[in-house]
């Protein structure tokens, strides 16, 4: 049993250090790979599906050198890649480098599925244990943070991982073509879905009035240790009745139903269905083959010599069912998250991956009898969710605003447009974005491109991270869909939050206003819409801004009016003076041209701060920087005399 589980630890190490190499390269694909939007989508996703493709190729080297080699060839350069990415040096080489570690941790899939007839346990465990890492770090992984307990614990988790792949394989029945087939979907959906922190955090936040509560650490990520510890009891414990076996496929198609909907208050219950259904769906697939049916096989591990002279044939047969569903995997992120570029519908894709998952696992045969894995179900949830529960420990602090003494005289106002925290050269730039936003000393900052949980993008929660590091707490404004948008940060209290959908013109992408008042005391408001106008590439932005600007001024009501934001139209465009015809003035006039984007050479003024007549505006700058394909811009506001 001892020996069992030191394997089936390799397993979930393995799946934790390719899930660390994945949120390098997914990332990469969009701000390395394309460069500032202008990079077709169809390019892109070519890309990411050729690495994919390629690893067809290895379950025939499985077939003809075994899958020991394979396997252990492929561990080492995974490991090399998942080190050298902590503090990886961004840009080219850097994509590269995670290319690299990606297609080593497919072949290394393929190669452990070649020994491997009973891989649910070790599937299910790493997954959890890479949900409950994520939450611990507050979404801000080890491979981005760098610094020496970075390296340190990076080179722990690799040193372990290589001493277990090291161990010699017992002889795997035949099975295990279903449990392997699944990986890739299950993956997907525990990434976009089910094991996915920050999606629960931001979930959280729909689900209480004003938001205070819900950015508490251990209010936020409550959600965490229950989906970690509902996964694997549903993995390693399995239907105890015949007639429970649906019971798994159908919560799990209820919980991807209820995702597709893109309604934030429903995230929390989409989470916790699909990480049961997920977790159920695998352990029906979870049949030992021949060889561990019977007990003697479980006594010593099986001499090297096995793996030259086995059955080649059935570690081909598991090695293709795990390339076909990484495959799917590939195929799902990339049919799912490029319709945002190409404008397409894309909800029911996490729908059908749901539905390919239960149909697979119905299709497994139930055995007469289930034999217990290496994990004993209750006592590994456990672990594994009070790993999770340790994440409040190093959460940072919650900002928190107040008013100073009396109104201000004047307002600091910083717009942005961050791309999901990732800066020209590929890293995840936390440090940078927040040293270009602290160095205007802003009141209020306005964010666009925020992402709070995209598995595209790495699964952080960039805006709660942001915002911990200025000290300023947010109001979070989907557009996208609940967790991809725009904010507002403000060092003074903000009241009547609204949101209004912007033209879609037949988009995902959508776009949105977010509109807030700042209570500056005193009975002194002042009104602050953000937006970002996005759409669709045969459709310019002029309806979008036809529909900010009615909302806004309405909204305003007659008080003072900023309005900023990544506008995507330059000085003179008809968008542009749809904002000029509702009566707003350009705070960046007078320092015109202002070039935005793109940030290493800024040629276009497309993000702008609009203001009422009534404020005075001063000291416009864009800073240069490379934290984002954008520079912020910035003005000094002086309020209307009281």
């Amino acid at each position: 049993m001892r020996y069992r589980q030191l394997t089936t630890g390799s397993l979930a190490l393995g799946v934790v250090l390719l899930i660390d190499v994945l949120r390098v390269w997914l990332p990469g694909i969009i701000t390395i790979f394309g460069q500032a939007a202008s990079t077709p989508a169809e390019l892109m996703g070519a890309f990411a599906l050729g690495w994919f493709v390629l690893a067809m190729a290895a379950p025939a080297l499985v077939r003809r050198v075994g899958p020991r080699w394979v396997a252990g060839t492929a561990a080492v350069l995974l490991a090399v890649a998942r080190l050298a990415l902590t503090s990886a040096p961004g840009g080219r080489p850097q994509l590269w480098l995670a290319t690299a570690g990606l297609l080593a941790g497919l072949v290394w899939l393929v190669g452990v599925a070649g020994g491997t007839d009973r891989p649910v346990p070790g599937l299910a465990l790493g997954l959890a244990v890479n949900a409950a890492v994520h939450a611990t770090l507050d979404t801000y992984d080890l491979v981005w943070r760098g610094g020496a307990v970075a390296w340190l614990l990076s080179a722990v988790a690799v040193v372990l991982f290589l001493l277990g792949t090291a161990l010699p394989a017992a002889p795997p029945g035949p099975g295990g073509v279903r449990s392997w087939l699944l990986a890739g979907p299950v993956l997907l959906l525990a990434g976009m879905v089910a094991l996915a922190p920050a999606l629960a955090e931001a979930g959280m936040s729909y689900l209480v009035a004003g938001g205070d509560v819900a950015r508490s650490p251990l209010f936020g990520l409550a959600p965490v240790p229950v989906a970690v510890a509902g996964f694997l009891l549903a993995a390693l414990a399995g239907p105890t009745r015949r007639w429970g076996r649906p019971l798994g496929p159908a919560a799990l198609l209820a919980g991807a139903v209820l995702f597709a909907l893109d309604r934030g208050d429903l995230l929390v219950a989409a989470i916790l269905l699909t990480t049961v259904g997920l977790g159920a769906c695998l352990a029906l697939t979870d049949a030992p083959g021949r060889a561990e049916a019977a007990p003697a096989a479980e006594a010593a591990p099986a001499p090297a010599a096995t793996d030259v002279g086995g059955d080649h044939g059935a570690a081909a047969r598991r090695g293709y069912a795990v390339a076909t569903g990484m495959l799917l995997f590939v195929l799902g992120a990339v049919g799912y998250y490029s319709a945002y570029d190409l404008g397409y519908p894309n909800a029911a894709v996490p729908v059908v991956v749901a539905g390919v998952v239960a149909a697979v696992a119905l299709a497994a045969r139930p055995s007469g009898h289930r034999r217990p894995g290496p994990l004993p179900p209750l006592r590994t949830a456990g672990a594994v969710a009070a790993l999770a529960l340790l994440a409040p420990l190093f959460a940072d602090e919650v900002a928190v605003a107040s008013n100073r003494e009396g109104p201000p005289e004047r307002l600091r106002v910083v717009a942005y447009n961050i791309r999901m925290g990732f800066g020209l050269d590929g890293r995840f730039d936390l440090a940078g974005l927040t040293a270009a936003i602290d160095r205007q000393r802003p009141d209020v900052v306005l964010l666009s491109e925020v992402d709070r949980g995209w598995l595209l993008n790495g699964g952080h929660d960039t805006l709660d991270l942001l915002s911990d590091r200025l000290g300023m707490p947010y109001v979070f404004g989907p557009a996208a869909d609940p967790v991809w948008g725009d904010a507002v940060l403000s060092r003074w209290p903000v009241t009547d939050l609204r949101s209004r959908p912007l033209p879609s013109l037949g988009a995902p992408t959508g776009a949105q206003a977010l509109a807030v008042t700042l209570d500056l005391g005193d009975g002194v408001r002042c009104a602050v819409v953000s937006t970002h106008l996005q759409p669709p590439p045969d459709a310019g932005p002029v309806a979008q801004a036809r529909a900010v600007a009615d909302f806004a001024t309405g909204y305003a009501a007659g008080r003072p009016l900023v309005v900023a934001g990544d506008l995507n139209t330059e000085p003179g465009d008809e968008a542009f003076a749809q904002f000029t015809s509702a009566g707003l003035v350009d705070a960046l006039a007078v320092a015109r041209p202002l070039a935005t984007s793109p940030a290493d050479d800024p040629r276009q003024q497309i993000d702008h701060v609009f203001v009422s007549p009534g404020l005075t505006a001063s000291d416009p700058v864009a800073p240069r920087g490379e934290a984002s394909d954008h520079l912020p811009v910035a003005v000094t506001l002086t309020l209307p005399p009281r």
